[in-house]
């Protein structure tokens, strides 16, 4: 593998310095580990097996691979090239997430550095064989190989080259290969902040090539890929296939926003070759045929290194307000989960102090949701079904409304029609008419008589119609306790989940919770069989004027309906809706009599429909009374105003060690996802610090929005919310700098001296001093001074794109 020169002078003048140490900065945060959390910008090279993507990536870079026509890319290759004086060159190993932990440590040991180029291709062979490559070993692997090259003829560029799509299975490369590499090369199209090159080979058709495909998959409007025509000069000159790739060129077969852009490779089996001597053939080549309609800003390596670099710098710029933004919710997220963890719990009183906290934490929303105050995070969305759980009163509410409306449909076991048409009845109801309903209780009557009077009833007959009538009680009363108390539980589950981690979660709720809510549940029964006895079994009692209006409207109504018939008669008319003529005197002695002549001979009937009518008054006010008391003695008082003394402090600290051990004890799971969460707040608080260090640096076509941005971050992340983050990432920050004193410290020559103190032993990367940039200034509660926004975002089009950005 060896160098070769090459001038940027087109590049010299296409960042500031501020632009520079930005690109600069995220491949820090690169080398940080960030990328495991969050997508960062960058460019990544996607192609077929031998479509010349690694000669594509070498005329870029200046960087030879040693290519060959029957060999590929074996694993994911960041290149990062960066603008020095001094040449340097480091080789590393990013181990990938599916690693052993063993494995990542010692592959995340491989660090080598050269201060020239000599040794450079057995480096990489030593890495290989690392990530346990060869011959007899696995074929592809999903590790990636970091190469930061330094010199002052380097692009500042950081592609990321990625294994070639295999059509099919051979000898050497089996279908688990060929699934990986298309796994590897998927996941890393899928990141959101990828400008994707797409290599194609002018060998093949284009419309077989995969990688099309995939990136269409990945990138479904087009808005992030660059494709890259290779090999142009395999092409028959005038055939039908040349024109088409042409076509393909002019961004008229495949569109793509970027476009696309036309390279031709030298012949790796020709011998050696200089960049010099290729771009003298690329250009002679590009002067003639249908190639020569081409824009020049369209064919050519050095074009191409400019539009990258503009595409990428563009890139990072647009995305990092976002990627601020990304990575303040993974640290928000990431804290509130250590604040489940709690701090490590080896000693029962440790144990006991967590569950103290979490029982606290554990009254106060369970309070907040019964009083209906849904104020706190825990709440979330109302529109979800975890949500609307969550909101306990809520739901109880419509409960109880639900339970009032179907035991007043449903709750009386004959059903009265109004008319003879719909009879159907059902196990819960009987529907009849108020005829079949008088038979009904005449034959009872006669079954129960007593010492009464003709066309009197005996006063028991009213408590036996009326324990009939509410027996459909106890089973709706049953399923609406079941309801409430299902509700209690899926709510409790959401509240000790939220407190607690998973592991104390699972076990409080099991251990504790559950065990109350059965007791809640046997009161809830005891309470109800108290409330449903005088119903069921004793004599009706109420002294509620309602009973006695509910009587006599009942029997003004049936007399009303008697005189209405008894008129009708007397005139001869059909209604009394309409007014008649009155043509001949009115006898008015007899329609008097006829008024009170229409009585109910039968003394049996009478004394059932009186019956009937006390009855149904007294059902009404005793179903009223019932409704309200299952809400309040039942569901009020003995389940949802207990749901927070189900697990208070007192309980906790009463609590036997065994059983606080069992709850509350930490497993090696929950002190692994510890570390692992202080890791990775540690890491991400690192990426917010360096993106925080470009408060008032803008990017090309940036200016107030991206500052805005930053500041509104820099509120958000004050001092006094990082100090907890800090005091949580001082282990991980020791455990950083035994791993750093195991690698090797970065060459002097690979970036700027701000960049360097970052990545040295000397200078641990610990979280500056000044967490608020100077150029934010100082936040006060005062009125703030109004900036003029402007538009930023990905621009929808080339012509689109900022002026600063030479787009070629």
């Amino acid at each position: 593998m060896t160098l070769k020169n090459f001038t940027t002078e087109g590049l010299e003048e296409l960042c500031t310095q501020e632009q520079l140490h930005l690109l600069d900065s995220i491949d820090t945060l690169r080398s940080q580990g960030i990328s495991h959390y969050v997508s960062l910008p960058q460019i990544i090279v996607c192609g077929d097996q031998s479509s010349g993507k690694s000669s594509v990536l070498e005329a870029i870079s200046g960087v030879s691979f040693p290519v060959k026509s029957n060999l590929c890319t074996r694993f994911p290759t960041e290149l990062v090239l960066r603008k020095n004086s001094q040449v340097g060159v480091r080789v590393s190993i990013v181990p990938h997430q599916s690693r052993s932990e063993a494995e990542q440590q010692s592959l995340g040991s491989f660090c080598e550095q050269l201060d020239g180029f000599d040794g450079l291709a057995d480096l990489i062979e030593k890495a290989k064989t690392a990530m346990g490559i060869s011959i007899h070993g696995k074929a592809f692997s999903n590790d990636l190989l970091r190469v930061e090259v330094s010199g002052p003829d380097r692009p500042h560029l950081t592609i990321v080259d990625l294994p070639g799509l295999i059509h099919s299975e051979t000898r050497q490369q089996s279908a688990a290969d060929v699934q990986l590499v298309q796994d590897v090369v998927q996941s890393y199209m899928k990141e959101p902040r990828s400008v994707i090159l797409a290599v194609v080979s002018a060998k093949n058709d284009f419309a077989n090539q995969i990688v099309l495909r995939l990136a269409r998959d990945a990138d479904a409007s087009g808005n992030r890929t660059l494709g890259v025509i290779s090999k142009p000069d395999m092409l028959v000159p005038g055939s039908e296939s040349e024109a088409s790739f042409l076509s393909l060129a002019r961004n008229q077969e495949v569109e793509f926003r970027l476009g696309w852009h036309v390279l031709k490779n030298m012949d790796s089996e020709k011998g050696h070759w200089n960049l010099s001597d290729r771009n003298i053939q690329e250009a002679e080549f590009f002067s003639q045929g249908i190639w020569a309609d081409l824009p020049q800003s369209l064919v050519g390596v050095d074009s191409l290194r400019t539009r990258m670099s503009s595409l990428l710098l563009g890139q990072i710029a647009s995305e990092l307000p976002s990627l601020i933004d990304e990575i303040n919710s993974k640290i928000d997220s990431c804290r509130s989960q250590l604040q489940k963890l709690g701090d490590p719990r080896a000693t029962v009183d440790e144990q006991r102090s967590y569950l103290l906290q979490i029982s606290q934490a554990f009254q106060s929303v369970v309070k907040a949701a019964v009083n209906g105050t849904y104020n706190e995070l825990f709440f979330g969305d109302a529109k979800t079904m975890s949500g609307y759980q969550k909101r306990i009163r809520a739901v109880i509410q419509n409960l109880n409304e639900q339970f009032a409306q179907k035991i007043s449909q449903r709750g009386h076991f004959r059903h009265i029609l109004e008319t003879t048409d719909q009879k159907s009845s059902s196990k819960r109801q009987i529907r009849l008419t108020r005829d079949k309903y008088l038979e009904h209780i005449e034959t009872l009557l006669r079954r129960t008589r007593g010492r009464e009077l003709p066309g009197t009833f005996n006063p028991m007959i009213v408590e036996d119609l009326f324990q009939e009538q509410c027996s459909p009680w106890e089973e709706i009363t049953s399923d609406h306790i079941t309801a409430a108390h299902s509700a209690a539980q899926d709510f409790l589950q959401h509240a000790v989940s939220y407190v607690a981690d998973e592991a104390t979660s699972k076990a409080l709720f099991n251990k504790v919770i559950l065990s109350a809510l059965g007791t809640l549940r046997h009161d809830m029964e005891k309470v109800t069989k108290e409330l449903l006895a005088p119903h069921q079994r004793g004599h009706p009692i109420t002294y509620n004027h309602y009973f006695t209006e509910t009587l006599q409207k009942t029997r003004g109504t049936r007399q009303k309906e008697t005189l209405r018939t008894a008129l009708q008669s007397y005139f001869g008319v059909d209604t009394l809706s309409t007014p008649e003529p009155v043509l001949h005197s009115i006898n008015l002695q007899g329609l008097l009599n006829c008024l009170v002549q229409n009585t109910v001979p039968d003394m049996t009937r009478f004394a059932s429909e009186e019956a009937l009518d006390c009855t149904l008054a007294y059902y009404k006010v005793a179903l009223k009374r019932f409704i309200d008391d299952i809400a309040t003695e039942v569901i009020e008082v003995k389940l949802l105003s207990a749901l927070s003394t189900l697990f208070t402090p007192t309980i906790a600290y009463d609590m036997p060690k065994d059983l606080i051990t069992q709850i509350a004890g930490e497993s090696e799971a929950s002190q692994s996802l510890r570390e692992q969460l202080s890791k990775k707040l540690w890491i991400l608080q690192k990426g917010s610090d360096t993106c925080r260090q470009f408060v008032g640096i803008r990017g090309p076509g940036q200016s107030i929005e991206l500052e805005t941005t930053l500041e509104q971050v820099q509120i958000q992340l004050s001092p006094s919310s990082l100090s907890s983050i800090e005091q949580l990432g001082q282990n991980v920050a020791i455990d950083s700098e035994t791993d750093d004193e195991k690698s090797c410290p970065p060459s002097p020559a690979l970036f700027p001296s701000s960049a360097r103190t970052e990545c040295t032993p000397e200078h641990p990367a610990q979280p500056e001093e000044p967490l608020i940039a100077p150029s934010v200034g100082k936040v006060t509660g005062g009125k703030k001074k109004k900036r003029k926004k402007s538009s930023v975002g990905k621009p929808q089009s080339p012509t689109d794109l900022p002026s600063e950005i030479p787009i070629i």
